[in-house]
């Protein structure tokens, strides 16, 4: 089992920035891929931003590209997001989430951070 723990969430003003954090425990996670996710209210949880194991491949989704920066430090167990530029529309409970090896999806969830940006 790994467990996920956000932190770094906040109120910001629109072109600010901020930097997430996830921490893991429980099992190393440098064989799993790692991904940020977002929901807003009223809205479904969307892909923010993603890295493989080795931190070789990166992925972001179109609204947050040139903007935000997903990392990973395998030898302390944590990932990270880099957020500038923040935008209104950012505003959302930021999630961590990780892939096992064998797994087709995400399975594991920390508890999430808000993130508020204000206009």
């Amino acid at each position: 089992q790994v467990q996920l723990v956000e932190s770094g969430g906040g109120l910001v003003q629109a072109g600010g920035s901020l930097r997430l954090s996830c921490a893991a425990s429980g099992r190393s996670i440098s064989t799993y891929g790692m991904g940020w996710f977002r929901q807003a209210p009223g809205k479904e949880r969307e892909f923010v931003a993603g890295v493989s194991w080795s931190g070789s491949s990166i992925y972001y989704a179109d609204s947050v590209k040139g903007r935000f920066t997903i990392s990973r430090d395998n030898a302390k167990n944590m990932v990270y997001l880099q957020m500038n530029s923040l935008k209104p529309e950012d505003t959302a409970v930021y999630y961590c989430a990780a892939t096992t090896p064998s797994a087709t999806s995400y399975n594991y969830w920390g508890q999430g951070t808000q993130v508020t940006v204000s206009s």
